[in-house]
């Protein structure tokens, strides 16, 4: 099985990133113009991921519970780049708080503010998260989802990282009812390693938090809710 997931993988990677550079270079050209188009050609691109991944590598998802595309702060656990990827086609135009290395990413970074990024300064005080905060604000406006990683980097499947100090403000600036997704996409999609195992990534939507909860509840809650799926 290790062999044949090694083969899938080998082949996935040609397949999926040569398939993936006229997708982005379209989308490039279409962000020039529409802000529409540029979440349309995202979700198509994420819709090209998750066949790839379907076909050569055998991994299929399931959701447990219901993803609503309306103004919640989604908090996710975060275990592969599968996930990243994964949650432009499950949701319509998520608005993803990450970290702002990746808006330096040439050509992908500025398509990625365009489709509405936020990058965040983890080291930037209180003025790069007001920023953030407007930026978030703008999009509830519009009634995007806020989605977040908020352990801020890819975990093991079983580990239980502390979540980043950021979180909680956002939480409480952002005055939105939470909903934390667990997931075990670690299991098929390691973070070390480029071979993906074929098999189920769930995730598992959790009950919904309300706003205006305590910095320390609101951390333990999320906390426990994201590991929901940990083995």
């Amino acid at each position: 099985m290790k062999l044949i997931s090694g083969i899938r993988s080998l082949l996935f990677i040609p397949v999926f990133y040569g398939g993936s550079t006229p997708i982005i270079i379209v989308a490039f050209l279409v962000a020039l113009f529409s802000v529409r188009g540029t979440h349309a050609m995202a979700r198509w691109w994420s819709r090209y991921h998750y066949l790839c991944a379907r076909v050569i590598l055998g991994i299929r998802v399931e959701i447990k519970g219901e993803l609503r595309n309306e103004p919640l702060l989604y908090v996710f656990k975060h275990e592969s780049m599968f996930e990243t990827i994964d949650l432009l086609r499950i949701f319509e135009k998520p608005v993803v708080i990450a970290k702002k290395e990746l808006l330096v990413i040439p050509l992908w970074g500025w398509i990625a503010r365009k489709h509405g990024l936020l990058g965040i300064d983890r080291n930037g005080g209180g003025a790069a998260m007001r920023q953030i905060i407007k930026q978030a604000r703008r999009a509830i406006d519009e009634g995007r989802p806020i989605v977040i990683f908020a352990e801020g980097s890819r975990a093991h499947h079983g580990q239980r990282p502390e979540l980043q100090t950021g979180f909680a403000g956002i939480y409480k600036l952002l005055g939105l009812p939470l909903v934390p997704v667990a997931l075990n996409s670690g299991i098929i999609s390691p973070r070390d390693t480029f071979v993906q195992r074929s098999g189920v990534i769930t995730y598992e939507v959790q009950d919904e938090i309300e706003p205006g909860l305590g910095r320390d509840e609101i951390r333990d809650r999320v906390h426990a809710a994201i590991n929901a799926l940990n083995d």
